[in-house]
């Protein structure tokens, strides 16, 4: 039983993944972690993640860093570790750490992709990694009288070289290190370089491996999905309170949101799989920032149709919607409305405009179970009154058999048959008994 259980949810999941698997090929996305993953020797697992990513045709840029191989250096020459305003104080000797720290991190993550995924059905799989002097940086300079000495910021990424490896199926790593055109080297964070690597190669994702589950809220829960405008909502209410690396990874976020990446995911380091749960199922697991909401409402097409049927005919089946056939909803798709998130109908809502009497019948509302409870009902609602608005009608009215008590809240008034549209009256199903409701608008 449990095995057929867990074929079952094997299958559910590899079908629900093949859209992903098909929209990420040929797709740049950035990957930052700390020097952690190394530490708590969690780069071995991630190593089969990102083989298989690669397998997939995903481009991939890995930006790591080095702070606690960096400080372990510095501890070793008992030395000062300096942070001014979260960025570390570089000065001399601060600097010959961080390429001790940096160049063995680096040349650590290489031999792991260098092995391999052995033991797994990815045993053949050729990774190819190549790493360079991509980062142009320069000084930080003197900030709130505080000179950061060899502490940098990055001023342009090597971008047409990087696509050069990337076309040929090469993982690109970045280290927090930068180069001036003066041969100088320069200390930079992993969010520096993630920021501008994410904008200059016009990547499609930027993903943050960290140490929480993601953005949390005031009830420390996990918040799935953040936009631009929620965010800096929450930021001017001071109702964020991030530790320090989230602060910056939500920054970082905002940043390449507003310069036209589409999407960035903080995932937990600790979970794994965590990439690939993220990626390949429909919510989830961190948090995702997007410049506009991850669901799109528009008007249904003919293509829609499918998706609908899947969505509307468990409700259907418990009698809660009159049934309606594939050959109907064609007929009628363009009186309807839905919510799509990543390629599947989420919800849906039909408008039926009766001119004459400047009434209209809102019907058919539906949301997946998934995703009840989270206001994209309320959000369609509203946007079937506008748009009934916009058509000149001044009244909606509904006819329901499980949901009245939400329609009253709306302010609909309990009506008779008798009040609806003649040509409207003649369709009414005696068996099922619907009660009628109408709102004024």
């Amino acid at each position: 039983m449990d095995k057929t259980n867990n074929n079952t949810d094997y299958v559910r999941w590899f079908r629900n993944s093949s859209p992903y698997i098909n929209a990420f090929r040929d797709r740049t996305f950035v990957i930052a972690f700390g020097g952690e993953m190394l530490t708590d020797a969690q780069f071995a697992p991630l190593v089969h993640d990102l083989a298989l990513l690669n397998s997939l045709g995903v481009r991939l840029v890995l930006v790591h860093g080095a702070r606690p191989q960096i400080e372990a250096k510095l501890n070793e020459r008992n030395a000062a570790i300096n942070y001014v305003h979260g960025r570390r104080l570089t000065d001399d000797t601060a600097l010959t750490c961080v390429k001790e720290a940096t160049g063995t991190v680096r040349i650590e993550i290489e031999a792991l992709l260098s092995m391999g995924v052995s033991n797994t059905p990815m045993d053949s799989a050729d990774i190819r990694v190549v790493s360079g002097n991509y980062v142009i940086a320069q000084p930080l300079g003197v900030r709130d009288g505080v000179d950061y000495l060899h502490t940098g910021e990055v001023r342009r990424i090597n971008d047409m070289s990087i696509h050069g490896h990337l076309d040929e199926g090469t993982i690109v790593l970045l280290s927090p290190i930068g180069y001036s055109p003066t041969g100088e080297v320069f200390n930079l964070t992993v969010q520096d370089v993630a920021t501008a690597a994410a904008i200059q190669l016009q990547a499609d994702k930027l993903i943050y491996l960290v140490d929480s589950d993601g953005i949390l809220d005031q009830e420390q829960k996990l918040i799935r999905e953040l936009t631009l405008a929620q965010i800096e909502t929450m930021q001017r209410e001071q109702t964020l309170s991030l530790p320090e690396e989230s602060e910056k990874c939500l920054d970082s976020a905002m940043e390449v949101c507003r310069a036209g990446v589409p999407r960035t995911h903080l995932v937990n380091r600790h979970t794994d799989g965590g990439i690939l749960l993220e990626l390949f199922t429909r919510d989830g697991l961190g948090t995702l920032i997007t410049a506009e909401s991850f669901d799109d409402m528009r008007q249904a097409a003919i293509d829609d149709v499918g998706g609908l049927l899947e969505l509307i005919s468990p409700l259907e089946e418990k009698g809660i919607l009159v049934r309606r056939s594939r050959e109907w909803l064609e007929m009628e798709i363009d009186h309807f409305t839905v919510v799509e998130r990543d390629g599947m109908i989420i919800a849906c809502a039909a408008l039926y405009p009766f001119a004459e009497e400047k009434i209209g019948e809102l019907a058919c509302l539906a949301i997946h179970p998934d995703y009840q409870k989270q206001g994209r009902g309320e959000s369609l609602y509203h946007y079937i009154e506008k748009l009934a608005r916009q058509t000149g009608l001044q009244k909606l009215f509904v006819l329901t058999t499980h949901t009245a008590h939400w329609f009253q809240e709306k302010g609909y008034q309990m009506a008779d048959i008798k009040d609806l549209p003649v040509q409207r009256q003649a369709m009414y199903n005696y068996q099922r008994n619907s009660k009628v409701f109408i709102k004024t608008l």
